[in-house]
């Protein structure tokens, strides 16, 4: 019987567009010139894996992606995570089931992402051209590389990218990149104000989990010791120890791993140079055996003389739990939620900016005292380059700048829940990230008290626009939920009340009003007290989140209804018309009115555009002191069992 024909991926084909994005790099002398074979067509006995592993180690060909194949090192020693990449029990060449086709399993923003490949690779002369495994035979790293590059949406946008990118997109988890050495100020793009000095890594914080986490370093310039290195190369740290020296005193040595395949050091532990003989033969001898092919050891002092930055990967445990690289602590407790720079709405700016106050927030609850890390990571646009000068070097830097904006992300400990937000933000933030820095995730970390935190992720420029993701990782139980956009005036104080529910299908999902069934939404009833609110301006601001990924939203809105006088609460104004509307339902995260209320008793319908929508959501109110008395009643079929009350205060819960 004829062999049942073999995988060909239409989406990523075996051609110049799956090669090019705009030809900017180096590799676009090489259209015309590649060929694409599959494994069995390269060798006689493909594999994914050698047997001996240490020849499944990842070797840079033409691409210049050196930050992904030192996370592809991370992975080769890390089984799980590596399971978690690339699924185990995939038919080979070996394998009656084969049938061409691979798939593997990146994160993205938040979620594992599935790509399917066929096994056709990139070649010249039929020898693979980028990256392949020191085995001629093993194809792991090759057909890594592919699903790669399909998911960026060619091989040329590998060209250049941090290794923190990298390590998130296999891991899910954390990576923070340091500056070695002294201090230094780091690039920023204007006068900041929260400008701060460059952090120095001290490698001692890392000892406790030096074993678990990745950690590779990278050169910006031609070091002395590293003649053959250009403009941005990384490399993997592999291990480091102290080292017992003849004279009784300790040495650090770090065994290093060049992407490229060969040694390109000429330091004092090279071979044999001078520096062994300050050790014990037997120690040499051992630490000597070590080096494999691409490696060589070096001192604490080359490698901080001769590298400009570390980029330090969070171990992952393997229960699934991010684990800290300052106290080693497990961080058990996690949430994200996804957020957006609009222009003329919430893209306000750094706080330099008479703006800022109107970017997106959150409120970070810490039920007990632990240890918290919070990260923002923007989404990466890519941006036409046919314009920029050809470049024949890895630079980083216009990379980062070209896909992303300067980030940063405030937090402010807040104290009771009426506060004024003008007067909170002209005080100092009691955390922060680094400074507005061109990187795709920046981190901040604390021990924190109980209480509410006020998180605020900003573009250094007002008016820059960008999808992101915060996301809280603690040692201890938190929540993380979207804030209202508090309105920034001077005229009195705001205060704030945040609801959580959810349309459930056949229940609680009842549709707009142009569907009978409207009235079965969750209900949220408040009343405004204060005569002086029907001259005073807008008294009351609403924002409906719904909780989804960007890619399948629900077309959301909302009324409000007054309930007529001497009516009772309990029975919803059907008949009425709204007293304000949040509409047309929008394809959106979040939807918001500002408006102004007469006194009386009201309640709040926010709904999906179709019925039986089922999904999360949180509503904020917020409205000005002493105007609005809030009270929230959850009735059995308008809102959901688990709805609770978000507020920076125990009272506002009664």
């Amino acid at each position: 019987t004829q062999a049942p024909a073999l995988f060909e991926d239409q989406d990523f084909p075996s051609d110049d567009t799956s090669l090019f994005s705009d030809g900017s790099t180096p590799i676009a002398r090489l259209q015309g010139e590649i060929t694409w074979r599959r494994p069995q067509e390269i060798c006689q006995s493909p594999a994914l894996f050698p047997d001996n592993i240490s020849l499944g180690h990842a070797k840079q060909g033409l691409l210049g992606d050196c930050w992904f194949l030192c996370a592809c090192t991370f992975l080769l020693k890390n089984q799980l995570l590596l399971n978690k990449v690339l699924p185990p029990e995939q038919p080979q060449w070996d394998d009656s089931r084969y049938r061409g086709s691979f798939q593997f399993c990146f994160w993205q923003l938040g979620h594992w992402t599935e790509v399917t490949i066929d096994d056709r690779l990139p070649c010249i002369n039929s020898t693979l051209c980028f990256s392949h495994c020191h085995s001629p035979t093993a194809f792991w790293v090759a057909m890594l590389e592919k699903a790669y590059a399909k998911l960026h949406g060619s091989y040329e946008r590998l060209w250049a990218g941090q290794v923190s990118e990298a390590l998130v997109d296999f891991t899910g988890g954390l990576a923070e990149r340091w500056s070695l050495g002294e201090a230094e100020e780091e690039q920023r793009p204007e006068q900041d104000s929260d400008r701060v000095r460059g952090r120095s890594l001290d490698l001692n914080l890392l000892y406790p989990v030096k074993d678990e986490c990745a950690v590779s370093c990278s050169t910006h310039s031609s070091p002395g010791g590293a003649s053959e290195l250009g403009q941005y190369h990384a490399l993997t740290v592999m291990e480091w120890l102290d080292v017992q020296m003849v004279s009784g005193s300790k040495v650090l040595l770090l065994r290093i791993r060049n992407p490229w395949g060969r040694c390109c050091w000429g330091g004092a532990w090279i071979g044999s140079g001078l520096g062994w003989s300050s050790v014990d033969p037997i120690s040499a001898l051992d630490l000597q055996a070590r080096v494999a092919e691409g490696e060589f050891w070096l001192d604490e002092t080359e490698f901080l003389s001769q590298f400009d930055d570390v980029t330090v990967g969070y171990p992952i445990s393997d229960e699934g739990y991010l684990k800290s690289i300052y106290t080693g602590n497990l961080l058990t407790h996690n949430h994200q939620l996804a957020g957006r720079w609009m222009r003329g709405h919430s893209a306000g700016g750094s706080r330099n900016s008479s703006s800022y106050g109107s970017n997106p927030k959150f409120w970070l609850k810490v039920c007990e005292r632990g240890e918290v890390l919070v990260s923002l990571l923007q989404h990466r646009k890519w941006r036409n380059t046919e314009q920029c000068t050809q470049t024949t070097l890895e630079d980083s830097k216009n990379t980062t700048h070209q896909h992303y904006q300067a980030i940063a992300l405030h937090m402010w400990k807040v104290e009771k829940r009426r506060f004024h937000l003008s007067r909170m933000l002209n005080k100092p933030p009691c955390a922060s990230s680094h400074c507005h820095s061109y990187e795709r995730e920046v981190v901040l970390r604390e021990q924190l008290e109980p209480g509410y935190y006020l998180l605020i992720p900003s573009t250094y420029q007002p008016g820059a626009e960008a999808r992101f993701l915060i996301r809280a990782f603690s040692s201890s139980s938190i929540s993380l939920s979207p804030a209202p956009t508090l309105p920034l005036t001077t005229d009195g104080e705001w205060e704030t009340s945040y609801f959580r529910g959810s349309w459930v299908e056949a229940m609680t999902a009842g549709g707009s009003r142009n569907f009978l069934s409207h009235w079965q939404n969750p209900s949220f009833p408040f009343t405004v007290c204060d005569e002086s609110a029907v001259t005073s301006g807008v008294n009351v601001r609403i924002t409906l989140h719904q909780s989804r990924p960007d890619t399948d939203l629900h077309p959301i809105g909302f009324h409000i209804y007054k309930f007529p006088e001497g009516e009772s609460e309990q029975t919803l104004p059907r008949h009425e018309d709204p007293a304000a509307s949040c509409v047309p339902h929008c394809y959106t995260q979040d939807v918001s009115l500002a408006c102004r209320l007469s006194p009386g008793a009201y309640t709040i319908v926010p709904s999906t555009y179709q019925p039986d929508c089922s999904a999360n959501f949180t509503l904020s109110l917020d409205c000005r002191r002493h105007r609005l008395a809030i009270f929230l009643s959850f009735k059995r079929g308008y809102t959901t069992s688990s709805s609770s009350l978000c507020c920076c205060c125990s009272h506002c819960q009664k």
